[in-house]
């Protein structure tokens, strides 16, 4: 395709994010249910286009009718198509770029019951997930084994880590996964909120919670994400002289150096493993891992470097912030406006049998576990991690900042610190990338068998460690 039709295609996406903030601002549910804009604007895409009103106008009419493919041109779906693969690349190339990566002992100290709740409820998704897999889905249904991964890659990994495993699912015979990841993730975050929200009410009439702002307390602007001028904040600070280097400009080379880090780590580690074992065996899995792992892993390095060499001031964490938001709105309403309807339709009780097993999971994990698990304010570190589980990390944040707006807990802080030791691994990280490869290489049973020790070991240093200190 052309570099216009490229460009069109983007230009398209740009002008869709702004119907659907208008959209947002106009439709009073949506604000109170906190349903992000990329939401909102992935699913008119979806509908606008070959799998809705496509459908539609096929069905009614025939295959030649003028809107047969829905409002959007092929190629526009193609290059929509690739983009969740290249953008999440470009979010977690920026996970840790501009962050200050204190000692484990500090993380330790101030998160270590929240990291230790967090850990024990993405690996108990593995656990579950895998059971659902080899007990029913598999023999049932006629599903791959690896389909057992997509609870934890979908609920806590969320939009971007679905699309950017499309790759990963192609390569390992799974075509599938990726739209079933994909509708799995917008369930999660959909109901996520609902229950969150459900949740909250519940926490503010039983006194489980005590700073709670709830949507009726909160302004017109606050519901609509408009700041009133008055109010409004730089998005970043200047770094450098533009005389020299404009400031994004030196933001955007940093993410780049650290996705080429990552790319050459992961090359090294294909072509290790193609000279080793992977030359008397059959089982290589380095070549299915997406590069957006290692590209996090890369963003450590830089900072870790510009930190050792006195630099680490030319990174604006506010700026890194907006560039890895643009990328998460385009990821998320890309990968939901080619979202293949048809592929659920066709796995339809599959589907709903995984989604019922993953929020069922989250909710007693919260309401059971998280009082005996944290000792200090655990409904609102709770909710943090339920709302990160049921959706992504900026879910978790939003529902932090709803039961502790103004941070008397020190929730933040403490998801924050957790967050360095949770996402390297789980929530996209390297075990998420690698579950599928993993499942499809040595099957369901040995990664059930890990699993299930890593979360029953989280569990009980969370109940018999932690717990004890309430």
């Amino acid at each position: 395709m052309s570099p216009e039709q490229i460009g069109m295609s983007i230009l398209i996406i740009g002008f869709a994010l702004l119907v659907g903030k208008w959209i947002r601002t106009w439709v009073k549910p949506f604000q109170k249910w906190f349903i992000p804009t990329s939401i909102i604007t992935g699913l008119l895409l979806l509908l606008l286009g070959e799998e809705v009103l496509g459908a539609i106008v096929r069905n009614v009419g025939s295959e030649e009718a003028l809107l047969a493919n829905g409002l959007f041109p092929e190629f526009m779906l193609e290059v929509w198509g690739t983009l969740p693969g290249l953008l999440i690349t470009v979010i977690f190339a920026s996970l840790f770029l501009g962050k200050e990566i204190p000692g484990v002992k500090k993380i330790w100290e101030i998160a270590g019951p929240q990291l230790t709740f967090g850990q024990m409820m993405a690996w108990g998704q593995y656990v579950l997930g895998i059971l659902l897999a080899v007990l029913v889905l598999v023999p049932l249904f006629d599903m791959p084994p690896e389909v057992g991964a997509l609870i934890e890659i979908a609920f806590e990994g969320g939009h971007g880590t679905a699309a950017g495993l499309s790759g990963t699912f192609e390569q390992v015979g799974f075509e599938e996964g990726t739209d079933l990841a994909l509708g799995l993730a917008t369930v999660s975050m959909l109901s996520g909120v609902l229950i969150c929200i459900f949740l909250i009410n519940w926490g503010a009439r039983n006194k489980r919670a005590e700073q709670i702002q709830m949507p009726d307390d909160m302004s017109s602007e606050e519901l609509t994400g408009i700041v009133p001028a008055k109010e409004q904040e730089s998005a970043g600070k200047l770094t450098t002289r533009p005389e020299s280097i404009e400031t994004l400009s030196l933001h955007i080379g940093f993410v780049a150096l650290s996705i080429l880090i990552g790319y050459l780590v992961l090359e090294g580690f294909v072509w290790l493993e193609q000279a080793t074992w992977g030359q008397v065996s059959e089982m290589e899995f380095m070549s299915f891992v997406p590069l957006f792992t290692f590209a996090m892993l890369g963003s450590v390095l830089v900072q870790v470097v510009l930190a050792r060499l006195g630099k680490s001031s030319l990174i604006n964490r506010g700026l890194i912030l907006r560039i890895q938001g643009l990328a998460l709105d385009f990821l998320i309403i890309s990968a939901l406006g080619t979202l293949s309807l048809s592929v659920i339709g066709d796995n339809l009780i599959p589907f709903l049998m995984i989604a019922a097993v993953g929020l069922a999971w989250s909710v007693f994990t919260f309401m059971v576990l998280a009082p005996r698990m944290i000792p200090k304010h655990w409904f609102e570190r709770g909710m943090a991690d339920l709302g990160q589980s049921l959706g992504m990390t900026a879910t978790g944040l939003l529902m932090l900042r709803i039961v502790d707006g103004d941070n008397r807990t020190g929730s933040v802080e403490s998801f924050g610190y957790k967050q360095l030791l949770f996402e390297p691994i789980l929530g996209g990280g390297l075990f998420t990338a690698l579950s599928v490869p993993l499942i499809f290489q040595f099957g369901p049973y040995a990664v059930l068998i890990g699993t299930s020790l890593l979360t029953v070991g989280w569990l009980a240093l969370g109940l018999f460690y932690f717990g004890r200190k309430k």
